[in-house]
């Protein structure tokens, strides 16, 4: 369960850019998307320890699934966008690479980088024990689950028996969260939750907005910003709970891995990697250390 780790929870989020009946603005940040990680150095110390199939390359192939507002999504352009792409390209720019994001669909990520097709993933990936039998990771924020119901309407997530709940399919939400709850649910003789999965974040929240489902969940900057865009017709559902740590997935025992990690804590060090944050008000779920495969030490 993510409830082992003790990890600080998030309180706010950034950007979402939704269909529909959703306002479909571009993010509230105070900064221009891009602006601190393009002042990030080469650090030539790190960067001299890459693997040289990337030092060679010199391009750092990144593979994400840009639909998960406001962590990582497309701007208005159709560019990548969001907190964990600035930080992306912060990394790449302390390793004296040029970022590629291969965008894709969620659950081809780990194949990709197991494939040695991508060198890393950046998708908001909770780091479980499971995923650590394919990939290691190097733990880079801590996120809780939020759910968020209609206005007005009181939702347990806790006692969810017999409503519908949407989520994006493929992430932790989808795979083990709700559908956990739903197993205790028939375990006690009462009614199952009624999944509802959706390919995209937007999807899964206009979804709950247009009254086609009870609930969402979703990782907490995800669904709070969510509520901030819907103009009223969604509120929170309880408070996030099972805070866990995210994880950029790298091939298992990997030569990049260390490199990776020294990037990032760099970034933590100078300050970089809060400024990234604070631009799009998750500084609350940061970490000050560039750890590794933070769920098996639990």
């Amino acid at each position: 369960m993510r409830t082992k780790y003790a990890l600080p929870a998030l309180t706010a989020a950034a950007a979402l850019m939704l269909t529909g009946c959703v306002d479909n603005s571009e993010p509230t940040t105070s900064a221009t998307s891009g602006a601190a990680e393009q002042s990030v150095q080469k650090n030539d110390e790190i960067a001299a320890m890459l693997p040289e199939k990337i030092k060679s390359a010199g391009v750092l192939n990144v593979g994400m699934a840009n639909n998960y507002p406001p962590n990582e999504f497309k701007d208005a352009d159709g560019a990548p966008a969001g907190w964990s792409v600035d930080l992306t390209n912060a990394l790449g720019s302390v390793l004296g690479l040029k970022v590629n994001f291969d965008i894709g669909t969620f659950d081809n990520i780990l194949p990709a980088v197991n494939a040695g097709k991508d060198d890393m993933g950046m998708s908001s990936f909770t780091d479980t024990v499971e995923r650590q039998k394919q990939v290691d990771f190097v733990n880079y924020y801590s996120a809780g689950i939020q759910w968020a119901a209609p206005a007005g309407k009181t939702v347990d997530p806790m006692n969810a028996c017999g409503l519908k709940v949407a989520v994006q399919a493929t992430t932790y939400e989808d795979t083990t969260e709700v559908p956990a709850k739903s197993k205790a649910c028939t375990d006690a003789g009462k009614p199952e939750i009624t999944i509802f999965r959706y390919d995209a974040q937007d999807q899964a929240t206009n979804a709950l907005v247009v009254g086609q489902v009870d609930a969402m969940s979703a990782d907490s900057p995800v669904t709070l910003y969510a509520i901030s865009k819907t103009e009223g017709k969604v509120q929170p559902a309880g408070d996030a709970f099972e805070v866990a740590p995210y994880g950029m997935p790298v091939a298992k025992d990997s030569e990049f891995t260390p490199v990776l990690q020294k990037a990032l804590q760099a970034l933590i060090d100078d300050g970089t990697y809060t400024e990234i944050l604070s631009k799009w008000g998750v500084e609350a779920g940061g970490v000050e250390t560039a750890a590794l495969n933070v769920a098996a030490q639990g």
